[in-house]
């Protein structure tokens, strides 16, 4: 097993790896005496219902050409919930009526716990993208299946959301 975490994060001692009863292998600071669970991001990732139409929002960021989810990190102490909330806000521009919790999956590449969830907003007349999004567009739910980035985490989300709710 290969540390993600090399470093103590209380001392700055190089890990090592040690037993620990009912949890195997697990980094320690020797300096420290002290068992250091592996560290990790945390983001939210989004499936945004326009109420009024059922259409999804789909965004295009960072030049590249396919369709994901809106997505953001969430900051120290504070609650995912909360997170998608804000999130939605800044780089949409629109008010989150009402969010609900799908499901999680850690994220190997970026070493991120992604969280996703539906949230419903009234209608798009807020819309007003920031920055960090090239493009949107408002997809029916089949046409969002078809346009989402294929094989991403977003496309797993966002099927495993239309599969349940029935939706092609």
């Amino acid at each position: 097993m290969a540390l993600i975490q090399k470093f103590c994060p209380e001392c700055g001692e190089a890990l090592t790896e040690r037993e620990l009863e009912g949890e195997g292998i697990v980094p320690y600071c020797p300096k420290c005496r002290q068992f250091r669970f592996p560290m990790y991001n945390v983001a939210v990732s989004m499936i945004v219902i326009n109420e009024q139409t059922g259409q999804i929002l789909l965004i295009r960021q960072y030049g590249k050409p396919s369709f994901i989810l809106v997505a953001g990190y969430v900051n120290r102490g504070e609650a995912a919930e909360h997170a998608v909330v804000r999130e939605i806000r800044e780089e949409t521009g629109m008010t989150a009526r009402r969010i609900r919790f799908n499901r999680t999956r850690f994220f190997e590449p970026s070493n991120t716990l992604m969280c996703n969830f539906t949230a419903f907003v009234k209608d798009d007349s807020e819309m007003h993208p920031n920055r960090e999004i090239d493009s949107f567009q408002w997809f029916s739910p089949e046409d969002a299946r078809k346009n989402i980035r294929q094989g991403s985490l977003a496309a797993d989300f966002l099927n495993a959301y239309l599969d349940e709710a029935g939706q092609n």
